[in-house]
Order: C-alpha cells, then structure tokens, then sequence
C-alpha cells in the first residue's frame, strides 16, 4: 500500500541534492518511531544516536522544553557530522503541571496510566533542523483524552512491554491506541516526530520538493 507522503514525493531520494552534491541527511534518535516515519515518505537518511543526556525541568514550559532537548540531541551529533543537516527531536507528556517523560519501572508507567485515565493530557514535540548553513525549530502541542481505564487494562498493558521507552507510558500507535478515546491535533506529533511539518521545514535545506498550497 502506497502512503499518501509516498504518492506525493515518488522523488524524494532524488531531490536530496543542491549543486549537485547529495546532502546527508542524519536522524539524531534511536527512536524506531521516528526512523518508521522518515522511511515513510521515502527519505535517504542515516541514524546516530545522540549521546546527550535527557533533563527533564519542571520549571520550563514544555514547548520551551522540548524545543531544548532536541537542540541539545542534534547539536551533539552535529557537532561531530557539520556536513550534515542533522535532526533532533524529542517527545513529553504534561498532565496538569506535571511533565511526564518515559517511566523509569514498572510501577512508575503504572502511576502514569492510572493518572493519564479518564483525563485529557497534551503531548508536546520539539524538532530542530541543523545545518551549516542554516537551522529551523519548531513544536506540535496535540490534546489526547483517555478512556476511564481498569486496573486490568492498565496491568495487561504493562505486560506487554510497550510503555517503557515511551513518553507518558504508552505507545499510540501500538497497544495504547486502545486506551484514546479523543485527539486533537497531529497524530503523528504523538508518535514522537511530526512528519508533516518537519517535511515542509526540510524543504528549506533542499532535502524535499516544494508542496503545492
């Protein structure tokens, strides 16, 4: 089944050039989120991951956070790759005032879910763009409201394994996609990079076609 982003960029790997010279192009996250969602619209890019260590302060507004993390991931993998265009990004949840990034135990997801359920959370993505020449960043803030959720559902979640390495505990493109019972805003941006703003940003360091408006 062809993607819509595979429909609308068939050339892609052929565009990733200015003056002729390939542009590299470096995702800076071990996320397999992330890699699924570039190789989706057919991009030529590259994975090292970044060695920055996450921080996650209270006192930050998320969008500020998140916009900070994602410098620090793709300014450390940029400083070593500077003929690159490198891409940071990174994910929170924020539940009221509080910031929740990936659960440290089993018990902590726990808490997590048993505080996410029946309640709307926001989900925050930050991306910046790094390149020589130039840079861009930018954030999604999308609202997500949960289901009331039983301590059954929460424990067979955990069993699964998936919410370990996630933000706020759970996978909305996996098994916790059960548990949404409303969005609002970018889906993609929940998953951990929105794809669709991120395109149109890298069409600014040459990496794809120009969208028709």
């Amino acid at each position: 089944m062809i993607s819509c982003y595979q429909a609308l960029f068939p050339l892609v790997n052929h565009l990733q050039k200015k003056g002729g010279k390939m542009k590299r192009l470096v995702l800076a996250s071990g996320s397999p989120r992330r890699k699924e969602l570039l190789e989706q619209v057919n991009l030529q890019f590259e994975i090292i991951v970044s060695r920055f260590e996450e921080h996650h302060s209270q006192s930050v507004p998320p969008s500020e956070l998140v916009k900070q993390l994602a410098f620090g991931k793709a300014n450390d993998v940029f400083t070593n790759q500077s003929d690159a265009i490198v891409i940071g990004a990174d994910t929170v949840v924020t539940l009221g005032a509080d910031i929740l990034g990936k659960p440290e135990s089993r018990e902590h997801a726990r808490q997590m879910l048993k505080a996410l359920s029946g309640r709307t959370h926001i989900v925050y993505s930050g991306v910046v763009i790094l390149s020589n020449e130039q840079h861009s960043q930018f954030y999604e803030a999308t609202e997500v409201e949960f289901w009331d959720l039983t301590d059954v559902d929460i424990e067979n979640y955990l069993d699964t394994g998936e919410p370990f390495d996630k933000a706020g505990g759970y996978g909305i493109q996996g098994f916790g996609a059960a548990f949404v019972k409303r969005i609002h805003g970018d889906y993609y941006s929940v998953v951990g990079l929105p794809i669709s703003k991120t395109l149109r940003e890298l069409q600014a360091f040459g990496i794809v076609p120009e969208i028709q408006r």
